[in-house]
């Protein structure tokens, strides 16, 4: 095992998950809510206790703030964590397809913008899905709107103030969740709208900041007409790897597998780290897609 990887080990042992603040104490998560290994599918998913199913009428038109609290607003949840019923964990595993994902959460959690980032993509042209939060738009407006504008990049919703998805207030990595089904609506819909509005179609996927949810709050966001996507791949710790370390952690990722990193820490080593770890996977027979191009192909 080389130095670099006993220190993206060693990260990920420590901590270092899913999100973009830096960790810190979470008080409400589980002692087993590690990240997913690499290219790992799901864990085990427990029974669903208290949660009602979803009508047929919610798969055509997302539902109201009024009926997701009717419909949850007593809901107990059985999870907490990066998976839960629904979640995207991976790709089909009929391809040798990996699907880069970068958020961009914006508020404390930060709105700096990484151009060479986004440079390295267009240049190699690599296709991949970009996590935006409501803030990093309205700090961004002007780099939001080239990257709508371009067809390398998906855009998705990655919620309108970065809150962990939970109906009874749970938080990740020091961040406190939504407190009921009807914050989960506003954090879902809010951003929802916004993109809505600016891209004149409605995302068709969703990330919680800090990939946190319950079950209860990852059916919310189906009855809202999205998809919930959470990750295989650590790539780059929340935006504090190196770029040695985002190098070999990428690097490794198998097929099938959402690579998870940022793209609003330009000081951080996410780019440097990608572009060494692109013309590796490509020499290796791999494939970049967007992920709602993987998800909808026949």
């Amino acid at each position: 095992m080389t130095a670099g990887r006993r220190a993206v080990m060693a990260a990920l042992a420590g901590g270092l998950l899913a999100g973009c603040a830096g960790p810190k104490n979470d008080n409400g998560a589980p002692a087993s809510s590690a990240a997913p290994e690499k290219g790992a599918g799901p864990a085990a998913r427990p029974p669903l206790a208290s949660v009602p199913p979803a009508t047929a009428s919610t798969a055509h038109s997302p539902a109201t703030r009024a009926q997701i609290v009717a419909r949850y607003g007593r809901s107990v949840p059985r999870t907490w964590g990066f998976d839960a019923p629904g979640v995207v964990h991976s790709l089909p595993p009929t391809t040798r397809d990996i699907a880069l994902t970068f958020d961009a959460c914006g508020g404390p959690g930060g709105s700096g913008y990484d151009q060479a980032l986004i440079d390295l993509l267009r240049a190699r042209h690599i296709p991949a899905t970009l996590f935006l939060n409501s803030r990093w738009i309205d700090a961004n407006p002007a780099a939001f709107h080239r990257l709508a504008a371009d067809p390398l990049f998906e855009i998705a919703n990655h919620g309108t103030r970065h809150r962990p998805l939970s109906v009874t207030g749970r938080s990740a990595y020091g961040i406190p969740g939504t407190r009921g089904a009807a914050e989960v609506y506003d954090e879902v819909a809010g951003n929802q709208a916004k993109l809505t509005r600016l891209l004149g179609a409605p995302p068709r996927l969703f990330r919680s900041g800090t990939a946190y949810c319950d079950d209860v709050a990852a059916r919310i966001v189906t009855d809202l007409g999205e998809r919930f996507v959470s990750f295989s791949v650590n790539g780059d710790g929340g935006a504090t790897f190196t770029a040695e370390q985002v190098y070999t952690t990428v690097a490794s990722a198998r097929a099938g597998s959402i690579v998870l990193c940022h793209m609003n820490h330009p000081e951080g080593g996410t780019a440097r780290g990608i572009a060494r770890a692109v013309p590796h996977l490509l020499a290796g027979g791999h494939r970049f897609v967007r992920i709602s191009d993987a998800l909808n192909r026949p």
